[in-house]
């Protein structure tokens, strides 16, 4: 019976485990978002917080644990200075995964590492896209789609401002797990996230509202009409105000019947024909 197995082996002996977990910290520390299989990522996740928390003691024996550990001298400056100032704050969870599917060749199951509140955080971008989608959606029961591309959507940080002083249980524009987000995302950045997150909401709203736009203007530059004379759509996608069921955005151009060129073929038109004469 074994006893106090507690962490992966990866098939690795002890010293080839070590380095190469040391290895994907130190690249975590300088790119701030790598990506490998779930079960690397899950352990490199966790020696990175104790890092981390090295960095934020800043004492002379963290400085010289953290040396010992990272592979690239040139990374112990932005641990003890960007990560300690961005995480001051913050008690724990300086990490984050993402599920990214399988690999192709040996089906491993692959994500995305990153730190929290990095220049190119995921759940950023994520939350900003689903406010900006749930904003234009309430736009559009009030106003025309025409008249929000002239004049556009420029209440968006007021907006985000309501959502995050909002607490548990009450109404607002957004829906409750998307305000959980938002606020969970912005409990611990400073007041220019709500700048960028605003910013990073009206650009994807412009983009919603654009891009039916763009595939109308090429579908007339290159004249391809289809049966109902409108611009084609892929299967699945939809242009802000539309109001069909999922079951025809799924069936996507599969849905379109096409009209038959010749004769209806009825008994009428069979059987009614008289007979040529000879």
């Amino acid at each position: 019976m074994k006893h106090g197995v507690a962490f992966r082996k990866f098939s690795r002996t002890t010293s080839h485990r070590m380095l190469m977990l040391r290895n994907l910290v130190t690249s975590l520390f300088e790119h701030e978002q790598i990506k490998t299989t779930l079960p690397k990522a899950r352990d490199t996740a966790r020696l990175a917080e104790k890092i981390i928390t090295l960095g934020k003691k800043g004492d002379r024996s963290a400085q010289m644990r953290a040396s010992a550990f990272l592979l690239k001298p040139e990374v112990l400056p932005k641990l003890f200075g960007t990560f300690a100032s961005r995480y001051a704050e913050r008690p724990g969870g300086y990490t984050r995964i993402h599920k990214f599917g399988n690999r192709p060749g040996d089906n491993a199951p692959v994500a995305i590492l990153e730190l929290v509140d990095n220049p190119r955080d995921l759940r950023f971008e994520i939350t900003a896209r689903a406010i900006g989608r749930e904003v234009l959606q309430d736009k559009l029961r009030t106003e025309k789609p025409l008249n929000l591309i002239k004049t556009g959507v420029h209440s968006t940080q007021n907006i985000i401002e309501t959502e995050k002083k909002l607490e548990f249980g009450q109404t607002g524009m957004l829906r409750p797990k998307t305000r959980w987000n938002m606020q969970k995302m912005l409990r611990f950045r400073n007041q220019d996230a709500v700048s960028q997150l605003s910013r990073n909401v009206g650009n994807y709203i412009d983009h919603l509202m654009a891009t039916p736009i763009a595939m109308k203007n090429l579908h007339d530059r290159e004249r391809r009409k289809t049966v109902t004379g409108e611009f084609a759509l892929r299967a699945g996608q939809t242009a802000p105000g539309d109001t069909r069921s999922v079951l025809d955005l799924s069936q996507g151009r599969l849905g379109i019947q096409q009209l038959r060129s010749g004769p209806v073929l009825t008994a009428n038109y069979i059987f009614g024909r008289k007979p040529k004469a000879r």
